[in-house]
């Protein structure tokens, strides 16, 4: 399925899978209601996002296993296998659904056509059935490519108008090295790691690594991951900073893609609107492809089943994602609230799949040489902590309890 010559490495997937409509919208919003003060939580999250998909990249080199795998191995007691693959599963379903209602909400969004007053929104079935024949025919791959270039493109011009805005470099460095928590904004925070921490990505990395590297390659699977996530990491960066210096005091309620896409008007002018709905669309489309997919290639991994793309067990899995993402995204709800969601619940969802993958990474006998060393399993451990603390968190202020 993946060309080991191509120019394109896995982290490069990681990263342009998580600039998407989710980390546009979050990054936004945080920067619009609390200025700099969260961009400490954009940096945890790339540190985060270093420390686990390197991890990911690692076995998928070393083992030429996908982290599903990697799994079944693992566990060798047919009961702790079938109750932890429960639960991976029903994470990784629930998680990838709530995504895909925000990806398919997010590409419909691009087409602004939102402010219609339509029981059910047409563009929403128009992108499901988009998604559907692409995934069913199998022929995703050049698609994908020309719209992972466009959401390159947004990142780029997001870039350069947080340069233009001429942002306040105390701030920043104070949002960067001052780890504060306003008033009500833990889902923020939670939403911001969730975005750029994308549990799915774990089994997508593991995956092409294995299918792109061999034993001899991890130099370059490690930099390939470092160049990535970073660039990913300084594009959402700008993303907050630009929102932050353009509507930080005015009270602005971002609802649809015009309150988006004003930001940009420093550096595009009339042009911004277009410009942002394309981005919006080109990712969100993108997303809507690859989250079925990944859940197909995750569960196919840990049932043992076959993962071609024209078996029937894959493609069961990957129906029922795009149908729940469909059928959420369907719901009377703020495109922007419904993204958000799909945020927060893949950071409610990260500490199960950071916790089984530093279980997997201290295995001498899968890995051998390339098992964890102490430097990477003390941030993992920091990782997997921060994550759980800020997920009991977020659970006790949604049913009314404070940890």
């Amino acid at each position: 399925m993946f060309n080991r010559r191509s120019k394109v490495g896995p982290g490069a997937m990681v990263a342009a899978a998580f600039i998407g409509p989710g980390t546009v919208t979050t990054a936004t919003i945080a920067g619009s209601s609390y200025g700099y003060t969260l961009l400490w939580a954009v940096l945890f999250s790339v540190f985060a996002t270093l420390v686990l998909q390197e991890m990911a990249a690692r076995l998928g080199v070393s083992t030429q296993l996908g982290l599903g795998e990697a799994i079944r191995h693992q566990i060798s007691h047919p009961v702790l296998r079938g109750l932890l693959a429960f639960l991976i599963i029903a994470a990784i379903f629930v998680g990838n659904a709530a995504y895909e209602a925000g990806n398919i909400r997010g590409a419909v969004l691009g087409l602004d056509f939102n402010r219609q007053t339509w029981p059910f929104n047409p563009w929403i079935l128009l992108i499901g059935i988009i998604a559907f024949t692409l995934l069913w025919r199998g022929q995703y791959r050049l698609i994908e490519r020309s719209l992972v270039t466009l959401v390159s493109l947004m990142g780029i011009v997001f870039l350069l108008t947080a340069l233009l805005v001429k942002p306040s470099l105390p701030g920043i460095l104070s949002g960067l090295l001052l780890p504060v928590v306003p008033n009500n904004s833990l889902v923020m925070v939670v939403s911001l790691i969730g975005t750029t921490v994308v549990p799915y990505n774990l089994f997508l990395h593991a995956a092409t690594a294995a299918k792109r590297w061999n034993h001899q390659d991890l130099y370059a699977a490690r930099l390939d991951t470092l160049i990535s996530v970073l660039g990913g990491g300084l594009i959402t960066m700008a993303i907050l900073i630009t929102a932050s210096a353009a509507f930080a005091g005015t009270s602005r309620e971002i609802n649809n893609i015009s309150d988006l896409s004003s930001q940009l008007m420093p550096l595009l002018g009339n042009w911004s609107l277009p410009f942002m709905s394309l981005g919006f669309f080109a990712a969100g489309l993108s997303s809507a492809i690859t989250a079925p997919l990944a859940a197909s290639f995750a569960t196919s991994e840990i049932l043992g089943w076959p993962t071609q793309l024209h078996k029937n067990k894959f493609k069961v899995v990957w129906l029922l994602v795009l149908a729940a993402g469909l059928f959420f995204s369907s719901l009377n709800i703020k495109p922007t609230t419904i993204i958000l969601f799909a945020q927060f619940a893949n950071g409610l969802l990260l500490p199960i799949l950071a916790i089984t993958l530093l279980w997997i990474m201290n295995n001498k006998k899968l890995l051998g040489t390339s098992i964890n060393g102490t430097v990477s399993n003390l941030m993992g451990v920091v990782v997997v902590l921060i994550t759980i603390i800020l997920s009991i968190k977020s659970i006790g202020k949604a049913s009314g309890f404070w940890f």
